[in-house]
């Protein structure tokens, strides 16, 4: 997948080849070893009526709007109007393992002299890192957190102290069912199974916070079955 750059329209576009180890990014999965130094290569192709002056090459890893790893490699070069320019370059990502693994959203983009984005490209990466990397650890946490919130909401249940009112009982699930959801997330993405991206994460949080939300909205009132108006009996004296 390319994309172009905020070029104007009338002007063309800029767009951005790469391949790891002669492999094209955006084609397939993209693996991502610590313990290996990988090939970059990038080819900037330079459609509009203006220089186009590269400084930096970064490579990132994001998931769930957050960035997990960043390699900013400098290779400043200019890319004449209507003409396009290689580079190569090694890549050794040593520390990797200890920021990410399993499958994430990767992008690899071109950066100006004015640290703006010139034009990039992205694909799923498989991190080859360890389950202590701050991705596997941000996992860890929310799922302690995930399930102090249902201990939490079952113990009061349990004991009859959730709010009399369905709306507030059901607001008190609310938070173990997003983070349910985010467990769900983060899970398939260390299992290789789903890298996190908006479509994957929006059904899986939404629904979960749904089944939650009803769950304690269904809860039975904290004082027992209430009396209606039929059953009440007025003792006048």
């Amino acid at each position: 997948m390319l994309l172009p750059s905020t070029a104007s329209a009338q002007d063309g576009s800029v767009l951005l080849e790469a391949d790891v180890d002669g492999r094209p990014v955006g084609v397939g999965t993209l693996v991502l070893d610590p313990a290996q130094t990988a090939r970059v290569s990038i080819t900037v192709r330079n459609n509009t009526n203006t220089v186009q002056r590269v400084k930096t090459v970064r490579i990132s890893g994001t998931a769930l709007a957050l960035t997990f790893f960043t390699y900013d490699t400098t290779v400043p070069f200019d890319v004449p109007p209507k003409t396009s320019e290689t580079r190569s370059f090694p890549l050794e990502p040593t520390d990797l393992g200890s920021q990410a693994l399993g499958l994430l959203p990767v992008t690899v983009e071109v950066i100006d002299v004015q640290r703006d984005s010139i034009a990039s490209v992205g694909t799923t990466g498989d991190i080859k890192g360890s389950l202590w990397s701050v991705y596997g650890a941000f996992g860890l946490g929310v799922l302690v957190l995930t399930g102090l919130s249902w201990a939490g909401a079952l113990i009061a249940l349990a004991r009859r102290r959730l709010p009399a009112n369905r709306w507030q009982r059901a607001m008190r699930f609310l938070p173990a069912g997003i983070g349910t959801g985010l467990v769900a997330v983060i899970s398939l993405s260390v299992l290789r199974l789903v890298a996190p991206s908006p479509t994957a994460e929006i059904p899986f949080i939404v629904g979960a916070a749904a089944a939650a939300f009803i769950l304690g909205y269904v809860t039975p009132h904290p004082g027992g079955q209430q009396p209606s108006e039929v059953d009440t009996v007025r003792i006048q004296r």
